[in-house]
């Protein structure tokens, strides 16, 4: 069946800012985070006509979820009436959140230049790979139907954009997923605005 995802990246966070690495830890959005979020709202109240007609789901983590009610804020929608799922959570980094990459390149290790030389199946130290993050969305996405709207993070919307646009799986941990757009898939085929 026909169907249009809109998938949306939180808005910034100081740790975006920065150069952090967040995966799974909770951080909120930063003040030009929230005019991100209201943003992509504008972008997506001039391209839905009935957004009521749509499904909206987020991930569990506040930055994500502030992002959904400033944009459903923005579609003059109630802010807290959307879903929310764990499998859409961001990449979890370990051991590494809240470091930066020269931080843990500097320590020299084995598993940072193995991150580097494969970021695909590299797990990082209680972490998950790209790899995993993939099967766990892909899945979810199998398991859904109709149009929607997600909000999610960087890693995920590489995994699914890498999945749709069928690109290598060493490449797809590096694409660029901004902020302030929006990768609308429809029937498989991708644009951005």
């Amino acid at each position: 069946m026909p169907r249009i995802l809109y998938v949306i990246r939180h808005g910034q966070t100081d740790w975006n800012a920065t150069n952090k690495i967040q995966g799974a830890t909770n951080t909120p959005l930063n003040d030009f985070g929230r005019a991100q979020a209201k943003r992509n709202g504008e972008i997506l109240k001039g391209e839905l006509s009935t957004p009521n007609e749509f499904q909206f789901v987020s991930s569990t983590l506040d930055r994500a979820r502030e992002t959904m009610e400033i944009i459903r804020g923005v579609l003059g929608l109630p802010k807290e009436a959307y879903q929310s799922d764990a499998r859409l959570v961001e990449v979890n980094y370990g051991d590494w959140q809240g470091h930066t990459w020269q931080e843990l390149r500097a320590e020299n290790s084995t598993p940072i230049e193995q991150r580097f030389k494969d970021p695909w199946r590299t797990v990082p130290p209680s972490g998950e790979s790209y790899e995993e993050a993939s099967a766990r969305i892909l899945s979810w996405l199998d398991s859904t139907s109709g149009n929607m709207v997600i909000v999610t993070h960087g890693g995920i919307m590489r995994c699914i954009h890498g999945h749709f646009a069928g690109e290598d799986y060493l490449l797809r941990p590096r694409m660029d997923v901004p902020q302030d757009q929006i990768l609308v898939i429809e029937n498989d085929v991708m644009r951005w605005i």
